[in-house]
């Protein structure tokens, strides 16, 4: 073998350094999988010999239990995999719902922490540390136990015309469209590309003429439009049912239970404060020239926040958040202590039904896992595309 042969060969085959590195990462692959191994057979064998199944035929069975309040619909003849598609479902509408509100109340709220009103700035920092400070499953039972003493059993109070509330929940009327679901898609679709188009229309008219044009307000009110001219035609087709309290219980209009509203204000609470200290310290971040050189343009305070401050404050707190968030998900479990039937209420029934705990556990972990993994990378690629690239 000539010289330059030699060379290349040497090229390719790793170095003894590498070798060893390989060789020890395979070693180390080995033994964990081994010792997995080990674990699995044995839990095997002492199910088996204590009689208690094993495997993932229990998915298919009848669940035969109820789900008080579910976004998918669900039943008892139902099967356990279709109760914890609805459980996650629950939990993924309660961690939305949450995560909206709280952010919108924590950008307000870290906002009003730097005002210069010190009685705004003093309500602010007392509701941050109030909620920083107090442990969450205190705060669900505190709200839920003032829910059942202050409003009555045996009568609805009104809040506003249409809007009942009482012990049994908070009830407002329901709107009901007659129409099918391909049409609501593809009312979401049009709405969707309309923000698209005017995104894009928006870009074009900056990048020919220097100032961006409020598309996304623009775009709103003509879909509000839009929507009000449709309703207005197809009037005939809804309907409203208006709440009543008969009986010592509300009849028709949409409830807001009790135990939804106090894992919901509860969670929004806690998080609130800590997102708000979260934008605080995204905002004083932000280099004290940049106030200046916004302040020197006569721009008033709220458009130096909006077009000078908030921008770069986002380059900040992304990865601040994105803990916050997964730490929402994380936190919904302790709807167990309201009575909210999310993901981990309806898995601890279906363990204790079926005595599937280790294959319940690995399907807790999984699902947790993967909606985690998931927010996580939506917003790491968030903050990649609003991150500066340096060149």
């Amino acid at each position: 073998m000539t010289s330059v042969g030699r060379q290349a060969l040497g090229r390719l085959l790793p170095r003894a350094g590498e070798r060893r590195s390989l060789v020890l990462q395979a070693l180390l692959i080995l033994g964990l999988g081994s010792i997995v191994a080990i674990v699995i057979a044995t839990a095997i064998g002492n199910l088996q010999a204590r009689g208690i199944p094993f495997g993932a035929s229990f998915l298919t069975e009848r669940s035969g239990f109820t789900i008080s309040e579910s976004i998918l619909s669900y039943g008892p003849d139902d099967s356990n995999l279709w109760a914890i598609a609805a459980g996650i479902a629950n939990t993924l509408f309660l961690s939305v719902l949450v995560i909206v509100l709280s952010t919108i109340l924590g950008t307000l709220l870290g906002i009003a922490r730097i005002s210069s009103n010190p009685l705004i700035a003093g309500l602010a920092r007392a509701w941050v540390e109030t909620a920083r400070n107090t442990p969450l499953i205190l705060l669900l039972i505190f709200v839920y136990a003032l829910w059942w003493q202050v409003l009555p059993a045996d009568r609805a109070i009104q809040i506003m015309p249409g809007v009942l509330a009482s012990m049994r929940g908070i009830v407002v009327p329901r709107v009901s469209f007659e129409w099918s679901g391909a049409a609501m898609f593809l009312c979401f679709v049009g709405a969707i590309a309309a923000l698209i188009i005017a995104r894009a229309a928006a870009s074009s008219v900056q990048a020919s003429g220097g100032r961006r044009p409020p598309y996304v307000a623009a775009t709103c009110t003509v879909l509000l439009l839009c929507l009000v001219v449709v309703l207005v035609g197809a009037w005939g087709q809804v309907s409203v049912a208006w709440p009543r309290f008969e009986n010592a219980d509300f009849v028709s209009g949409l409830a807001l239970t009790p135990e939804l509203f106090t894992i919901t204000f509860g969670l929004t609470l806690y998080t609130t404060g800590f997102i708000a200290e979260i934008v605080r310290s995204g905002i004083t971040a932000v280099p004290k020239g940049q106030w200046e050189a916004a302040r020197s343009l006569a721009l008033p305070p709220s458009r130096v926040l909006r077009l000078v401050i908030m921008p770069q404050m986002l380059r900040i707190i992304v990865p601040s958040m994105t803990s916050q968030y997964i730490n929402v998900i994380k936190n919904t479990t302790l709807a167990l202590a309201v009575g909210y039937a999310d993901f981990m209420v309806v898995m601890g029934t279906i363990i204790n039904k079926t005595s599937h705990a280790i294959e319940g556990t690995v399907i807790i972990i999984c699902v947790y896992l993967s909606i985690n993994l998931a927010m996580s990378a939506l917003l790491n690629w968030y903050n990649r595309r609003v991150a500066i690239k340096e060149r």
